[in-house]
């Protein structure tokens, strides 16, 4: 799965436990009509990923969707979601070329009616 948006939040490295557990969040918001700030976390080695990228860059990121149970002292059964991004990319703004002009829509032209094809033989034999 992939995730597309602007990066509003980029955290520290954390570490958790006695074992080095490292974990790292992000928040990237989405472009649509309604925009939505999605939490993304990278674990371990992924955690370095997020050095070569700022807050206002628009990125790709590939994600897995982890979910996971828990039960209470008291018995009492939990659920947790969790996304990890696994990858990460920059969007570069497509930009039109210097100096070439666009191409204008198909029906900005006009089908040519006065074509004669007998007086148009151009072929060299």
């Amino acid at each position: 799965m992939e995730v597309q948006g602007k990066i509003k939040l980029i955290d520290e490295t954390k570490t958790y436990g006695s074992n080095g557990f490292r974990k790292r969040e992000m928040v990237v918001t989405t472009e649509e009509q309604y925009p939505q700030h999605i939490l993304v976390e990278f674990i371990q080695d992924k955690c370095d990923l997020l050095n070569n990228f700022q807050v206002g860059q628009q990125v790709k990121i590939g994600i897995n969707l982890r979910g996971r149970e828990w039960v209470s002292p008291q018995g009492e059964t939990k659920y947790f979601n969790s996304i990890q991004g696994w990858r990460i990319e920059n969007i570069q703004a497509e930009q039109p070329s210097q100096g070439v002009p666009p191409v204008p829509p198909t029906d900005a032209f006009e089908p040519a009616n006065d074509f004669n094809e007998e007086e148009h033989d151009d072929l060299p034999f």
